[in-house]
This record gives C-alpha cells, structure tokens and sequence, in this order.
C-alpha cells in the first residue's frame, strides 16, 4: 500500500524525519487521541455496511466507542457506545441488527435508535426524572462519497470547512455509487505514521515491490495536492498496462464516467489523519488506519467497484484484490522493521530526500496539529 509519486516541487530543504518519541511515546500516543483523533474527522466505514433501519456496526479508537446504526427514518445515526445510567458499554458485538430499539444489558434502561431515551426501570419514584433528559450523547456524523465520517470534538469544524479543497474533486469516480466487493483487515506492528509517510512516497518501490513498478514507473507522475492536511496525486500506468492487477489487466469495465488520462493513470491521496484513498480506472481502494497503540494499527482496506461491473464477463475482482494484498503485505513488513529501528537508543532524525515531499508535508501537518 504505496503511494508511488516522485516530486520535488514541495521540498522544503532542511525536512528532517520525526524524533524517535513521537513514533514510541505512550504520553504522545495519548497526547494524538486527544489532539488529533477526538478533534479531526474520521474515516470510520461505509453507508453500504448498514443498509437497513436497525443495522450496525462499533468503530472503537482508544477508549472510545461509536454505534453506527441506521434509524427508523433511513437516518445514519453516531452514539457514545455508553449508558446514561451508570456508563456501561452497551453494546459488545461489533456489527448486527437492532431490534427496533438500544438496551443497556446492565440496568436495561432502553434507547429508539435515535437515541432517545424510552424505558429505565425503577426511576419513576426519582423526583424530578425525565427520560428525554438522557438521550445517548452523539459524535457528529457526516456521510461523502459513500463514506462515514465521525468527529467526536463537542465542537469540531464543520466537515464542509475541514474538507473544502476534495468537495467535488472525485465525481468522476462515482465513489457513492461504488459497491464494496471486498473487505480486509490487518494489524501491523507499527505506528500510524510510518503507515502514511510510506504510503506516501516511492523511493522503496524498485526494493520492496518489484511487481508494482513493473506496472506503474516509480518516477511517474504529478501532484496536485502538496501542502495540508490532504496530500498526493497521480502516477502513471505502463502503456501495456490497463490497472493495479496482478495480471495488469483491468479487473472490472472502466468506470464509464472517467475522462481518458485517468484511465491512464492511478491516484493516491492520503487524508489527514487516517483515510488512504486509491483511485483506479476500474475500482477505488481506501484504507482507513486505527490506531491501537505507539507501536500497533488496525488497517481495513476495501475494494469497490461500479455495480455495472458484476455484469461484465470478464469481471476479475480477485486480480485487484491480490494484487493489493500482496503489496499491502510487503509495506506491512517494512514499516513494522522500521518500527523496530526506531525504537532504538541510537535512532536519530536524518534529513528527507527531495521526492519525499509528501511524508515531510504530513509531518508539517501532523506537528502543526499536535501544538
């Protein structure tokens, strides 16, 4: 799981990697819960994972948990996975259906599926009591590209303020209309942020994926995006080459609605601070990154495609899905061995390279965030 784009045009002489303790530091890992994960909005799934009134799914980040459910009105809904009463966790199962309402398996004070509070045994004698003064608190919730974001700040930006600059930027994709074909889920021994700076430049591919750049030539292409809290752009695909496949052929028919460079070509953005977005002529890839500790992170990559496509004869999702896989396990190992260099006493900052503008920018942005 690479971004493989080669520019200089953003190099800022005198980038330097991050001290070692921002990749081993229990006090800054706690420190970017609050800061940088509470406050920023996140990737946290799909609006197609929860189709019908009732079903659900958790997103848990350190030691917080969000019910994703679709309520009564086809409404997505984002509640604090926590009981009004005496804050138990209600709910344990990490997707299903909801039987028309909520219940905390403690004291069974019981929630509609929008939050509000409809049943608490023994508090009719509690003077003063009124249900509709304990609703499940709510994170909020916006729905883009098909995708679910959640902030959970009690005042977090506006997600038409924080995302302005990618509003409109990928119709061509028709990303909300993309259907999920398949869903993997990993767990790499390494911090978040060497997951996204090796996302995010090329200078391992010929090492590290010698398939890949059989592909797509490690110098190739442009970026648009070079500063901020979103980064990348687009490189490009050998003249033999149709998509990202193990075979290099295309997997699915092209999405009917991209313009003839982009079937060309293969984009990657990284979106601050942990949504990975690839985009194909044939299929869109996002990786949404959680993490579990300085030195662990859950990473769940999807594959979607047109709903035209299961149609095709020739329709091979697995080529893409293989292909993927297998990349995204060789950047696994190498961000998990640099993980365990700098762990070591004697790791030191060393300056970027000049075609590693973009892991130089998400620091920029990672430690303006952190002040």
């Amino acid at each position: 799981m690479s971004t493989f784009l080669h520019s200089t045009q953003t190099y800022v002489q005198g980038s330097r990697t991050l001290p070692r303790e921002n990749f081993v530091s229990a006090e800054i890992f706690t420190r970017e819960q609050e800061r940088i994960f509470v406050r920023q909005w996140l990737c946290v799934g799909r609006a197609e994972q929860i189709p019908n009134t009732g079903d659900y799914f958790l997103f848990n980040l350190g030691v917080e948990s969000i019910i994703l459910v679709r309520d009564r009105d086809g409404k997505i809904r984002a509640h604090f996975n926590v009981c009004r009463h005496r804050g138990t966790r209600i709910c344990e199962e990490m997707g299903g259906k909801f039987r028309g309402s909520i219940q905390c398996p403690y004291h069974a004070w019981t929630y509609d599926l929008q939050g509000n509070l409809i049943g608490a045994p023994k508090m009719d004698s509690v003077e003063g009591f009124q249900k509709d003064e304990h609703p499940l608190h709510q994170a909020a919730l916006h729905e883009w590209e098909g995708f679910l974001f959640i902030n959970m700040s009690a005042a977090p930006e506006p997600f038409e303020r924080a995302f302005a600059p990618l509003l409109g930027k990928f119709a061509d994709w028709q990303i909300p209309n993309l259907h999920s074909v398949h869903r993997n889920e990993y767990f790499v021994k390494a911090n978040w942020k060497l997951i996204v700076q090796n996302y995010s430049e090329c200078n391992h591919c010929s090492l590290v994926h010698p398939e890949l750049v059989k592909k797509s030539p490690p110098t190739s292409g442009h970026n648009d995006l070079t500063e901020g809290p979103f980064l990348g752009g687009y490189m490009d695909l050998d003249h033999a080459v149709g998509s990202m496949t193990m075979t290099g052929r295309i997997s699915a028919t092209p999405i009917p609605t991209l313009r003839a460079d982009d079937l060309e070509r293969v984009y990657y953005y990284s979106l601050f601070p942990n949504m990975l977005l690839s985009l194909h002529p044939d299929y869109v890839m996002v990786h949404a990154l959680t993490p579990l500790s300085p030195s662990e992170t859950r990473v769940t990559c999807e594959w979607l495609f047109h709903p035209d496509s299961s149609t095709h004869p020739d329709f091979n999702p697995s080529d893409a899905i293989e292909f993927w896989d297998m990349t995204n396990r060789q950047d696994w190992h190498v961000c998990e061995i640099s993980q365990l260099g700098v762990k070591s006493r004697v790791y030191q900052p060393s300056p970027y390279a000049p075609n590693e503008s973009l892991p130089a920018a998400f620091d920029r942005e990672y430690l303006r965030v952190m002040e």
